[in-house]
């Protein structure tokens, strides 16, 4: 159903704080029900009341043309899509705790420039009308841990709904689908809120607390605060000496967990540096990445790389490559495969590429060449910005004067939509319909993720040189996702303050055993350094090794 809204300039126009006000506006619905005339009086009421002209309604709602502006209503009569079905509760809910919430409309993380929130989740595809403006940012769930009402809804009734069972997934989802039905697609479908059918390896399996370690919303939760936990540790280690190099993900954990859950594991991930977490949704254990950052004879890479530049075959993560957004065309070339793959045979599973990198890497040249060959051969792929703010000391004011990375999808051919990054619903649900879109359009599909970096750029850089400590203060106070995570968990009883630093204490300790073990552990054997890049060793190589030898024995210096 569409209610169309004429919006005529008039002479009578009059001024109000900057706005146009028209004074009359002309209601006219494609249908007679009387949910479209209730809906067209609110519309109107609401706009005279704010003074607001009806340009300034969300941009994706509202599309201006010829003076005339078009507004999607949903009506009641038209079927909605098949879903999963529900799994109802047996007994009633029970509400508690009902107040006065206050809905942001707007959102800020780094800079001055505020960025409209939508509880509308699009994806504008080529050929469709892109916002006019600023593009709007999907969220789902504010900083205070409650779930958004649809658009308009600026200040709603917050009921705390209590799941009859304790820690029961589907329990939590049946509720929150009914507290909040204009989610209920996003919340049938993530699988955060479907339990794993074995125990998680990962998760510490106690006898009477089984079910957790099949539950797949605290294995999120926990492994957020075991990479900040890792974060930590190792971050000190480099301080004392003891590793070369680190770099920490603090407040963008919700990226992580949120955008790794919703892929496939055949699914490739083509990494910039700062997305451990995606590593250890797939399983790379605490002892991997230990072995990795101190260069030892466990070490995947045999001590050939940086700390931090993991990867791994088995869990299709492809190693991180120091130069900045290489790996962005190297994942175009995977994607392009997939395609010609899925063209060949059709029974093979279906997969995707995904590549991430900072909104630095988009001013680079590969960036620019990876997007164009994208969007002409039609690659199933994603391509992931985390926005943090920061090109290691470079703000994003002065890295473009565009409205961010995800303006530039269009121009490319691209579909895209902008997300908050540190709500993990919110990015789960765009990644999971993102590689759907790429699989059925068999093209890529661009997400720009809005967070903030807490920590320095890496161990090399002191970010209290070029941004205010207040400005970081602000950011680990009011929109740390892990914070905002904590406060759902807690708002259905799932989660305390003792509960949390529970979870801390012993990540922290598992963190420190794979940090002494490793550092424990020898270092890789010098006969590893010619191996892996030919099949059979050729002269030159065979020369550098006899030359090492001879210049160790010359000086006196022992390695095994």
């Amino acid at each position: 159903m569409i209610l169309r809204i004429l919006n005529y300039p008039s002479p009578t126009t009059r001024q109000c704080s900057n706005r146009t006000l028209v004074k009359s506006a002309t209601i006219a619905a494609s249908c007679s029900s009387d949910a479209a005339a209730k809906t067209a009086s609110s519309i109107v009421a609401h706009q005279h009341h704010h003074d607001r002209q009806f340009s300034s309604l969300p941009h994706h709602l509202a599309r201006q043309n010829n003076g005339m502006v078009n507004v999607l209503v949903k009506s009641t009569k038209v079927p909605r899509p098949s879903l999963p079905k529900i799994n109802r509760l047996k007994k009633p809910l029970k509400q508690e705790e009902v107040t006065l919430q206050h809905v942001p409309s707007h959102m800020s993380y780094a800079g001055s420039q505020r960025m409209p929130i939508t509880s509308e989740m699009r994806i504008v595809k080529p050929g469709e009308d892109t916002p006019s403006g600023i593009w709007p940012v999907f969220r789902m769930m504010d900083e205070s841990g409650n779930f958004r009402k649809p658009d308009f809804s600026r200040h709603t009734n917050v009921s705390k709904i209590i799941p009859p069972k304790h820690h029961d997934l589907l329990q939590l989802q049946s509720a929150l689908t009914i507290q909040y039905p204009h989610f209920k697609h996003h919340f049938m479908s993530s699988r955060l809120f479907q339990p794993s059918k074995n125990p998680y390896p990962d998760m510490p399996l106690k006898k009477e607390e089984e079910d957790d370690a099949k539950n797949t919303l605290l294995r999120a939760h926990r492994q957020m605060i075991r990479l900040r936990q890792m974060d930590e540790i190792l971050h000190n280690a480099q301080r004392q000496g003891r590793i070369s190099f680190y770099m920490t993900h603090h407040g963008e954990e919700a990226i992580h967990m949120g955008s790794a859950s919703a892929l496939s594991p055949q699914d490739v991930i083509f990494a910039q540096y700062r997305e451990a977490g995606l590593l250890m949704w797939r399983g790379f254990t605490l002892d991997q990445f230990c072995n990795q950052c101190f260069s030892n004879d466990y070490d995947l890479g045999k001590g050939r790389q940086m700390p931090i530049h993991y990867g791994c075959r088995a869990l299709n993560y492809q190693t991180v490559s120091s130069p900045l957004g290489t790996q962005i065309t190297q994942a175009v070339g995977a994607a392009y495969k997939f395609k010609l793959d899925a063209m060949n045979n059709k029974e093979k599973e279906a997969a995707i590429s995904i590549v991430y990198f900072g909104e630095g890497a988009a001013s680079t040249i590969d960036f620019h060449s990876a997007c164009n060959f994208a969007a002409t051969l039609g690659t199933p792929m994603i391509f992931f910005c985390r926005n943090n703010g920061y090109a290691i000391s470079t703000p994003a004011e002065d890295q473009y004067a565009g409205d961010g990375i995800i303006s530039r999808a269009p121009g490319y051919g691209m579909a895209g939509i902008r997300v908050d990054g540190n709500d993990v619903f919110a990015v789960h649900a765009a990644v999971a319909e993102a590689r759907k879109l790429a699989l059925e359009t068999s093209a890529p599909v661009m997400i720009e993720a809005m967070t903030y970096r807490q920590g320095h750029h890496s161990t090399s850089d002191d970010s209290s040189r070029y941004r205010d400590v207040d400005e970081v203060q602000a950011a680990q106070d009011v929109t740390d996702p892990l914070i905002r995570m904590d406060k759902f968990l807690s708002h259905y009883g799932w989660m305390d303050n003792n509960a949390v630093t529970s979870i801390g204490d012993e990540e922290r300790a598992a963190v420190l055993r794979a940090m002494e073990a490793a550092e424990a552990r020898p270092t890789p054997t010098l006969e590893s350094m010619f191996t892996d890049v030919y099949h059979e060793k050729p002269p030159h190589l065979i020369r550098q090794e006899k030359e090492l030898r001879q210049h160790l024995v010359k000086h006196n210096i022992h390695h095994h």
